[in-house]
């Protein structure tokens, strides 16, 4: 009722109105975080234009009576803020924030840089009307402030601003005691984040995530079924997944790492590469060729290995410290989720296999399939790919070393056993 009666006041006292109920497209949110002896501080910095459903006062042609807004920012940081930003102690949710301060901040203003700017400019007063402030132009920053127990607790919080507009971004920065930042970009209304993770929680986040990755890769799982579908030799099973895991974790770390080209154009490169590769494992299996499928298996899973590690892109900010264990995890779960799908896919082509018209024929049908949707899928990808300039030659002699490379390897390992194969002299 208080609220209520608040922004009723608020829309009785306004010289003139202006109904805010748009909802934004795009939401930049910006937020400071860190913990100072027995507190929990929060900066957050919203645009004015994404509090909605709020009759804004005015004066003059349109501009923003601030003196009449500032006795109810408050009001509305308690209403469309501080319930949305959860902190969390040793795992704990704390008690819901105090509203400590508000700020009307213009877009030139850089305090939130650093905490203590922050702080300072939350201190000072409010813009003056004579400054003639319009309510989509500028921000509203709010302080919150939590009860914790120790500065020196691993915290994660919960920010759930998704509400503000369709599509919100939050750039938040925690600062730990000794000094250092961890900077962390979410989208909409993101779950928990571990401020400051522990290498248990990196490997147990990206474990997850690269078991939940290669689950929802169809693409992938396709190359997969492609893969083993003519294979029942246990022996060349284990050599030809053992070749596609190698090549995708180099390939897989090397772009986590930043060792691959960074322009637009490469991820649609790489998934029509990787339709190609479906593509190709299907015809492959309808032609009967399969002598040389590690070698097949290991040049393709470096082009899979690229794809895995977009998954990575946007989330390596959450590995804290530990950007090594959260590489291992991710690739340990992404062989977790391969091994099961494997063993799924293995025991099904046992039954399905073993149906009307032999083998054989169900190899074929099934790889006609995979082959009608990997070529869809390869112009689809395609037509993505030609809307970017691409760099044609350094393609052409990337692939030339690297199919150099592949035919040195295979020569080297045709004649290593040769060499192993022939009798030795008495």
């Amino acid at each position: 009722m208080a609220r209520l009666g608040a922004l009723t006041g608020l829309a009785v006292s306004a010289c003139g109105h202006l109904a805010a109920h748009q909802i934004p497209s795009q939401v930049s949110v910006r937020m400071l975080a860190e913990a100072r002896g027995g507190e929990f501080l929060v900066v957050v910095r919203v645009p004015m234009g994404a509090i909605r459903d709020v009759e804004v006062p005015e004066f003059g042609p349109g501009y923003l009576d601030i003196e009449t807004l500032e006795p109810q920012l408050e009001d509305l940081a308690k209403q469309w803020i501080a319930p949305f930003v959860e902190v969390f102690e040793d795992g704990a949710r704390v008690a819901p924030p105090a509203v400590a301060a508000t700020q009307v901040s213009l877009p030139s203003d850089r305090s939130l840089s650093s905490l203590d700017g922050a702080l300072a400019h939350l201190a000072r007063a409010k813009p003056e009307n004579s400054e003639n402030l319009v309510w989509d132009q500028v921000f509203l920053d709010v302080l919150l402030r939590y009860a914790i127990a120790s500065d020196r607790s691993a915290f994660s919080l919960r920010s759930g601003l998704g509400h503000l507009g369709e599509r919100v971004t939050t750039a938040l920065v925690f600062k730990l005691p000794d000094g250092a930042e961890r900077a962390y970009a979410l989208s909409g209304s993101h779950g928990h984040v571990a401020l400051d993770p522990s290498w248990a929680q990196a490997a147990a986040q990206f474990t997850r995530l690269g078991v939940a990755h290669i689950l929802s890769g169809p693409d992938h799982l396709l190359f997969l079924l492609c893969l083993v579908l003519p294979l029942r030799n246990f022996k060349r099973l284990a050599l030809i997944v053992t070749a596609f895991t190698l090549a995708h974790s180099v390939t897989l770390v090397a772009s986590a790492l930043g060792y691959v080209p960074g322009a637009l154009w490469f991820p649609p490169f790489v998934e029509t590469l990787i339709a190609v590769s479906i593509f190709y494992m299907a015809v492959e299996n309808i032609a009967g060729f399969a002598s040389h499928r590690w070698l097949v298996a290991l040049a393709f899973g470096l082009v899979h290995g690229f794809g895995f590690s977009f998954a990575l892109s946007d989330t390596l900010q959450f590995a804290g410290s530990h950007l090594v264990t959260s590489l291992l995890a991710f690739n340990v779960g992404v062989e977790l989720g391969q091994l099961a799908v494997l063993c799924v896919m293995l025991a099904a082509l046992a039954v399905v296999l073993r149906g009307p018209g032999g083998e054989r024929l169900w190899v074929i049908v099934i790889s006609a399939v995979a082959a009608h949707e990997a070529w869809h899928w390869t112009f689809e990808r395609f037509e993505m790919l030609r809307r970017y300039q691409m760099p044609w030659a350094a393609i052409v002699a990337g692939a030339g070393a690297i199919a150099a490379g592949l035919a040195v390897w295979w020569c080297a390992w045709h004649l290593w056993r040769r060499v192993r194969a022939r009798p030795v002299a008495s």
